[in-house]
């Protein structure tokens, strides 16, 4: 018997995510594409049915009848995709690790080879993404993040704490002995990606070291592309502990004033009834090794 004929997939995805959220705006984020494509995609299923399943009022959603119907449906079904796809892939010896891109690239990779040597049999998916993830739906299967210690959806262990720190290279300390010329020189910062974090910056540097307000400021989008030009000569960073403690650690970077800033704790979350739970505690353990 041939399977009546669906709607396309991407046009019940972009339905579902809205009707979930309420919010075109917030459904294309969660999609990655933008809202008039999320818009084109529901008017497509609307066609489809030939019924309108939104109410749309400026920018306010509510269901309509039909789409009452049709939502509870959907999303189940598709959790149940997203649940067997997950069982399958637990299945294996593969593990997903999402880190954000400066953990991945300051700490992880270089040191990734250790981890192979150790673990022969479990194989690593690094995901590099600031992107907050489901990992009930096993968007992956443990996630390194950085912020506040407290109570979260899933199992979450601290693996380290930071500090933020005036760093420099030894080069650019011998052309800058006084501390005082700091408030003079160009500096090296950061975009945080995710703003509530309120993360450690200059001006709050500037103002727990009683300096006069910061200078001009060459900003990244990627704090690890801020301290390797730190290493490079270019300047200070204001930068983790953590994150620059390689370059600390090998003389690369040294420290230029005195004064810290007290920063986060980075997290390893993952789903306490995991199948794979043994395999990854193997690897939070390792993880809680790096720096």
């Amino acid at each position: 018997m041939n399977r009546p004929r669906l709607p396309p997939l991407n046009a019940l995805r972009a339905f579902e995510a809205a009707a979930r959220h309420l919010s075109i705006k917030d459904a294309a984020a969660e999609l990655f594409v933008t809202p008039a494509a999320v818009s084109h995609q529901v008017r497509h299923l609307e066609c489809w049915v030939g019924h309108k399943l939104f109410d749309r009022q400026g920018n306010t959603l509510a269901l309509t009848p039909h789409g009452e119907r049709l939502f509870p449906m959907l999303k189940d079904s598709l959790d149940r995709i997203a649940s067997a796809v997950a069982d399958l892939h637990r299945d294996g010896h593969t593990l997903t690790l999402s880190v954000t891109p400066a953990f991945a690239t300051r700490l992880l990779v270089p040191r990734l080879a250790e981890f192979r040597a150790a673990e022969p049999d479990l194989v690593l998916t690094v995901m590099a993404t600031d992107r907050v993830l489901d990992l009930r739906k096993a968007e992956a299967d443990v996630a390194v993040r950085y912020g506040a210690e407290r109570a979260r959806p899933h199992r979450s262990q601290v693996l380290y704490r930071d500090q933020y720190l005036a760093l420099a290279s030894p080069e650019w300390r011998a052309r800058h002995p006084a501390q005082g010329t700091l408030a003079h020189t160009d500096l090296l910062g950061f975009t945080w990606h995710n703003p509530g974090l309120l993360g450690p910056t200059w001006t709050q540097w500037f103002a727990a070291a009683g300096l006069p307000a910061p200078g001009p400021t060459t900003s990244f989008t990627e704090e690890s592309h801020a301290i390797q030009a730190a290493v490079a000569g270019a300047g200070v960073v204001l930068a983790s502990s953590v994150l620059a403690g390689p370059d600390l650690r090998a003389g690369r970077l040294v420290q230029v004033h005195e004064q810290v800033l007290p920063g986060l704790a980075f997290h390893a979350e993952f789903v306490a009834d995991h199948p794979q739970r043994a395999a990854i505690d193997r690897v939070v353990a390792w993880l809680a090794g790096l720096a």
